[in-house]
């Protein structure tokens, strides 16, 4: 079955760094488009990035673009989000997903508070 685990949240301070991760696996990772989706108390779950099946192409939320940085290794069945200049509303849980997959992972929180 599909499986996606998500770590490397935590609490950091306003200007921070964090690199999140995400396991995959039970499914053909390589093939699959994947994207980061994060969910703050009281709202929708939102797209934060997506990167495609090979790589070669990123896209980014408004809110994070400049910021965030989305990434792959097809060898390792992993996707990564690179989040610098972390600012109150980046705060979270951070989902990881695959396109056209409904299955999700138990996210990782994301704390940014001085």
């Amino acid at each position: 079955q599909v499986q996606l685990v998500e770590s490397g949240g935590g609490l950091v301070q306003p200007g921070g760094s964090l690199r999140l991760s995400c396991a995959a696996s039970g499914f053909t990772f390589r093939i699959y488009s994947m994207a980061w989706y994060r969910q703050a108390p009281g709202k929708e779950r939102e797209l934060v990035a997506r990167i495609s099946s090979g790589g070669g192409t990123t896209n980014y939320a408004d809110s994070v673009k400049g910021r965030f940085t989305i990434s792959r290794d097809n060898a390792k069945n992993a996707v990564y989000l690179q989040m610098n200049s972390l600012k109150p509303e980046d705060t979270a849980v951070y989902y990881c997903n695959a396109r056209g997959l409904d299955d999700w992972g138990q996210g990782t929180q994301v704390t940014v508070s001085s």
